[in-house]
């Protein structure tokens, strides 16, 4: 059996991680501020020189990066080695802009792997596995990192990529997968295909690693009764490595975060300030061992909490929560601050699947919002008067969650377009709406 659990590293005490941190960052700053300008910029106008940052005391002294900052640098701004020693790039979707690519050494992408090997391991893989991959492969980073975390556990891979339901279900079947690696919407799915076809019985998962977008304790929970398996839960994005950030153990209770090559603050999202442990808010990162694209107090939008609580598992590293939204995806809604995920776990605990889209507009100068939502397959309303009942049941709810009114419309099923990758929540008119009125 190979485990890839590095006790050394994974319950070392708090302080050798943060002294370990603080050795690592202070050879960080010295290498950003020598080879990206950018950042030099950033630090002299404020008065910071890299012998200023002694440890991770010295963190919040740091200029703070956005993924605005990376657009205006494409392509090469923040690269901060010769291209000659980079072996691969990653790059976003761009579906909200410029493209941000990130570049990896042969160095950067073996902490990479490794970073997720240690979350496949903490879910229980083993080289006995057989990993469904099914995240997208490409540019995007979520085949590549858990392909090659599998590859360093010894698993059999499967390198499967998103798309063509119809074939993962018979590779699944026929192969025999016990690990499936993809997001928690396109595991929805499969779920729903699967049951479709019958296939059930045929079916020898006995995990899920879900990532690359919010998901709900509700959802997990919907997942794993649907596939019969474990569900964990895996953080990262392509501006700081890819999938591997900060994983889930056993006890499933927040994702422990790669503190060895990972530095994580929580700060108030309006003014920059550090908050302290327990308090919810944006979520920051620092790269202390990526080479070719080392970020420096990145700002990830992602709201969270961290926390230093002891975990079963015997992991010392810190956690953070599920992210709760993100800063820049909660919708403001007749000045209520409005999370998709609070709208899930309406849905969910009242028995409807997560196949739901959301509309917002703005009609005579005042918010509106109403969600469509798929009745289940076998659980059709018996008539207008029915369907109308179950709608202002969700009504009710979705008020006292939230406390505004949200219009439901329910629809039939397979309405709503599925996702394989990141599922599209979301159709904000009023954006379209005020373009046209500045015009």
């Amino acid at each position: 059996m190979n485990n890839y659990f590095n006790a050394d590293i994974e319950t070392m005490p708090v302080e050798q991680i943060k002294a370990l941190q603080s050795e690592r960052l202070v050879k960080q700053v010295k290498h950003v501020y020598e080879n990206v300008p950018f950042y030099r910029a950033k630090m002299d106008e404020m008065g910071v020189k890299p012998e200023d940052i002694k440890g991770i005391e010295d963190l919040h002294r740091l200029p703070f990066i956005t993924k605005d900052d990376l657009r205006d640098q494409y392509p090469y701004g923040f690269l901060a080695t010769d291209k000659s020693e980079c072996v691969r790039i990653q790059s976003t979707s761009g579906t909200t802009g410029r493209r941000v690519v990130s570049f990896y050494t042969q160095e950067d992408i073996d902490i990479w792997e490794t970073c997720c090997a240690r979350a496949l391991a903490a879910a229980g893989t083993t080289n006995e596995d057989v990993v469904h991959v099914c995240y997208g492969y490409g540019l995007f980073t979520g085949g590549a990192g858990l392909h090659g975390g599998s590859h360093k556990l010894g698993s059999l891979t499967l390198p499967m990529s998103s798309g063509n339901t119809d074939r993962q279900i018979q590779f699944m079947t026929d192969l025999g997968s016990t690990v499936l690696c993809c997001t928690p919407s396109y595991a929805a799915y499969l779920a729903e295909s699967i049951e479709s076809k019958g296939a059930k019985k045929d079916i020898h998962l006995k995990t899920g690693i879900f990532g690359a977008e919010a998901w709900t304790e509700e959802m997990r929970r919907n997942i794993e009764n649907s596939l019969g398996i474990k569900a964990y839960d895996i953080y990262g994005l392509t501006e700081i490595s890819g999938p591997g950030v900060s994983f889930e153990c056993s006890e499933q209770r927040g994702m422990h975060v790669n503190e060895d090559h990972f530095i994580a603050e929580i700060v108030d999202p309006v003014t920059g300030e550090v908050l302290p442990e327990g308090e919810k808010g944006e979520l920051v990162f620092t790269c202390i061992t990526k080479k070719a694209f080392p970020l420096l107090r990145y700002r990830t939008r992602d709201v969270c909490v961290l926390s230093r609580k002891k975990c079963s598992c015997g992991r010392t590293f810190i956690r953070m929560s599920k992210p709760l939204g993100r800063c820049d995806d909660m919708m403001v809604v007749k000045g209520v601050n409005v999370f998709p995920s609070q709208i899930e776990t309406v849905l969910l605990n009242n028995g409807y699947q997560p196949n739901y889209r959301l509309t917002v507009d703005r009609v005579n100068n005042s918010d509106t919002i109403s969600c469509e939502v798929e009745w289940l397959p076998y659980d059709a309303p018996d008539g207008l008067k029915e369907k109308k009942q179950r709608e202002d049941l969700l009504v009710t709810k979705l008020k006292a969650m939230l406390g505004i009114v949200v219009k439901v419309i329910l629809v039939e099923p397979k309405t709503i377009p599925r996702s394989e990758g990141k599922a599209v929540r979301i159709i904000d008119k009023r954006n379209l709406f005020e373009e046209n009125t500045l015009k």
